[in-house]
């Protein structure tokens, strides 16, 4: 359990980190300049071509050649929450284009500025649009924390293989180590969808949106 609440917190923490990068991208993405969508279409490439494992590699061995140095959990989070960041700046990208157009063009011939438009009337529809893919994006992050243990932080996986060096039984542990993360992803969708339902806009049906 102690390697489980650790695995919640990697998860935890990579997501807020990736929501927090994400949704200036998305921004960027669809009401930015040239330069800003160049720059956010470069990071959201980037990330998603490099391998987590390798990310945090280069977060963990290589930064301290240049006197930059985190601790292994920190910078298995910064490795999450940049490539998490990277995914759901293409699901709030999406989430944005799925509110229609019209509501933006009311919005500004009644003297809103921009921004105004985007915080009281955009968002909010987004995030809900968002909902569903970004509870796939949930699962991936769950799992992916899983590679945390290359870095030596003692989540799930690593306080498993500790058990199994003094146990003997690696069947058994293995085994025990998926049908938690099972339980975290079954208990993490089920509220998600829950949510997902409670928010849903009157007369919309929940728009899927794919990354």
């Amino acid at each position: 359990m102690k390697g489980t609440l650790v695995t919640i917190e990697l998860t935890a923490l990579g997501l807020s980190l990736g929501l927090v990068i994400a949704l200036p991208l998305a921004f960027g993405q669809v009401y930015g300049g040239r330069v800003a969508r160049i720059f956010c279409s470069l990071y959201e490439r980037v990330f998603r071509s490099i391998p987590l494992i390798v990310l945090l590699f280069l977060i963990f061995y290589g930064f301290p050649e240049i006197g930059i140095r985190f601790a292994p959990l920190t910078a298995c989070v910064l490795g999450l929450g940049l490539r998490s960041a990277a995914y759901q700046s293409q699901i709030f990208r999406g989430a944005i284009l799925s509110v229609g157009r019209g509501q933006t063009l009311a919005a500004l011939s009644l003297g809103m500025k921009r921004l105004e438009v985007f915080v009281h009337i955009v968002l909010p529809q987004a995030l809900r649009f968002s909902l569903a893919p970004w509870a796939n994006e949930f699962t991936i992050v769950l799992k992916d924390s899983s590679l945390a243990y290359a870095l030596g932080v003692v989540e799930l996986l690593r306080q498993g293989s500790y058990i199994i060096a003094t146990t003997y039984e690696p069947m058994a542990i293995f085994l025990t180590c998926a049908a938690i993360y099972l339980l975290l992803t079954l208990s993490a969708n089920k509220i998600l969808h829950f949510l997902e339902k409670r928010l849903q806009i009157p007369g919309f049906e929940t728009r899927g949106i794919s990354h």
